[in-house]
């Protein structure tokens, strides 16, 4: 049996995007602001590399940061070396803390999350081929308007902007929801409401909507 995709309905759903308990703790932390420094550190150094990432090419991007990484390594070891032969200490390799933590991602884990991303990627095929071969023509008949105005956006904006967006939007709008819970909650459900009646509307107006259950059954 296929997965079937979201509705535009259950994509008006905040709680589908804006849940916090669905999140990673540390996640949570960061993009709900319940530490401030931490969560404007991580915003504005995701924006400083997706700025250079629209500036300058990924590789350039990537050896750039790489070499200030190392540069900056190697000058704290060789300060550390210093300061440990005047003051005449043997504390040891200022990064051994860092060298003595396991890295190594644990097999089970890899294994969830392969089986998490084939289990989006079957869904994702599912609904995308339902909706190309308009199973139901209303659905298709979203997904097209959907598609359409994305070809605006598109003429706006290219793909590193979207995703500068998308970053800014990450570390805004599940606090301003949160914020904003009862006024958000109530707007949506007018919104929701809505177009359920315009796609009642038009399933009863076209015999090409969902398919029955008999039919299905067959």
């Amino acid at each position: 049996m296929a997965v079937s995709g979201p509705s535009l309905c259950s994509v008006l759903n905040p709680h589908a995007w804006f849940d916090p308990q669905r999140l990673h703790p540390e996640v949570e932390s960061l993009i709900y602001w319940r530490s401030p420094a931490r969560s404007g550190a991580a915003l504005g150094a995701g924006l400083a590399l997706l700025i250079a990432l629209a500036c300058c090419s990924v590789v350039s991007v990537l050896a750039y940061a790489s070499l200030l990484a190392l540069s900056a390594a190697v000058a704290f070891r060789i300060y550390k070396n210093v300061l440990q032969a005047v003051q005449k200490t043997n504390e040891g390799h200022p990064f051994k803390w860092l060298l003595e933590q396991d890295i190594s991602v644990p097999a089970e884990r890899a294994q969830s999350l392969a089986a998490a991303a084939t289990a989006h990627l079957n869904a994702a095929a599912s609904e995308l081929r339902r909706l190309f071969l308009v199973e139901d023509l209303v659905d298709s008949l979203k997904f097209g308007v959907l598609l359409w105005c994305l070809t605006y956006v598109g003429a706006c904006f290219n793909g590193i902007t979207l995703i500068i967006l998308g970053w800014i939007a990450l570390f805004t709008l599940p606090k301003a929801y949160e914020m904003n819970k009862a006024q958000v909650d109530a707007n949506l459900e007018l919104a929701r409401g809505k177009i359920n009646e315009i796609s009642a509307k038009v399933r009863a107006a076209v015999p090409l909507g969902r398919k029955s259950e008999s039919e299905k059954d067959k």
